[in-house]
């Protein structure tokens, strides 16, 4: 039994993250900067959406393709792991609801009340979330100066939220788009810790158990979309639209993210989701003629201190 439990715990992405050698931090940096760019243009996407396709049918369509593209590929490693998968599926149906199907949906709705600078922006509170929850989880240290950068971070995401405006902020009277963009950072926050101890299987079997489920879990919701009427099937650019989100950040970008937390660990490469804000408000601005005011300035500048002070205080 002690044998097997080892043999398990050798399989861990944890334990195999400390068996990588020297250059896997300098590939895990790129993985994790071209997650952040193609997320950075899912905020982008998502408000593109807006007129095009309802949020559910976006959400439910992105998922079927990214099953339809990973499955023949994948089908090898899923009947070789489907006992894994089926001891598990708990915990990987859990992740799928939370990181794929919450996440996505609550992030397009926030779109038809917000700004994509502002979606952007919010995501950068992400890594706070992880590095507190890494240590209440894993019982991963936090160092001060890692502190001190969850507190810049938040005092960015605070800015943007109230939109420079302390009375909104001692209000609370923020944007309801914020609000659930919010929600939804909390929720990626959580699936980000479960990341750290996903089941031992090949990277691409797990992505695409897990897309599948993402479907399924999303149904649901399409569902009451089209019973209240408020469904709006793509057209042409609704298409388009679907079709950069289903391969971009949710593909690649997750694939990326994925291999990245295991790598160099869930709090160092939540850190790297600050990056969203200054890709997506550089899209923004650039494809959407969003304008870009002062306080989205004072928060991009605090959400990147936040990640530079953390990065330093990451220890060893």
């Amino acid at each position: 039994m002690a044998d097997a439990r080892k043999r398990n715990e050798a399989q861990t992405p944890a334990a195999r993250a400390s068996r990588l050698p020297a250059g896997a931090s300098g590939r895990a940096y790129l993985l994790l900067t071209i997650t952040a760019l193609s997320w950075g243009g899912n905020a982008v996407a998502g408000r593109l959406a807006v007129g095009e396709i309802s949020p559910m049918a976006l959400t439910a369509l992105r998922w079927l393709l990214v099953v339809a593209i990973l499955a023949p590929l994948a089908r090898r490693d899923l009947v070789a792991h489907w006992p894994t998968i089926r001891a598990h599926w708990r915990r990987i149906a859990l992740m799928a609801a939370i990181g794929f199907t919450a996440f996505n949906s609550l992030m397009y709705v926030a779109a038809h009340y917000t700004s994509a600078v502002n979606l952007t922006i919010i995501q950068g509170g992400i890594p706070v979330v992880v590095l507190v929850g890494a240590l209440v989880v894993y019982g991963t240290r936090i160092t001060p100066l890692q502190i001190a950068g969850m507190v810049v971070t938040l005092a960015g995401v605070a800015v943007v939220a109230a939109q420079g405006s302390l009375a909104a902020l001692m209000a609370l009277s923020f944007n309801p788009g914020d609000v659930l963009m919010i929600v939804a950072s909390l929720a990626y926050a959580g699936y980000t810790l479960a990341l750290r101890a996903r089941p031992a299987m090949p990277q691409l079997a797990f992505f695409t158990a897990m897309a599948a489920i993402a479907f399924l879990t999303s149904l649901p919701l399409l569902g009451f979309e089209i019973a209240t009427g408020r469904v709006l099937w793509p057209g042409p650019e609704g298409w388009l639209i679907l079709a950069y989100v289903s391969l971009f950040p949710s593909l690649i970008a997750q694939l990326c993210f994925m291999r990245g937390v295991e790598l160099i660990g869930p709090g160092r490469a939540g850190l790297f989701v600050n990056l969203v804000p200054v890709f997506g408000a550089m899209l923004a601005v650039a494809i959407l003629s969003e304008p870009f005011r002062l306080y989205h300035a004072a928060a991009l500048a605090l959400v990147l201190g936040g990640i530079a002070l953390a990065e330093r205080g990451k220890g060893r």
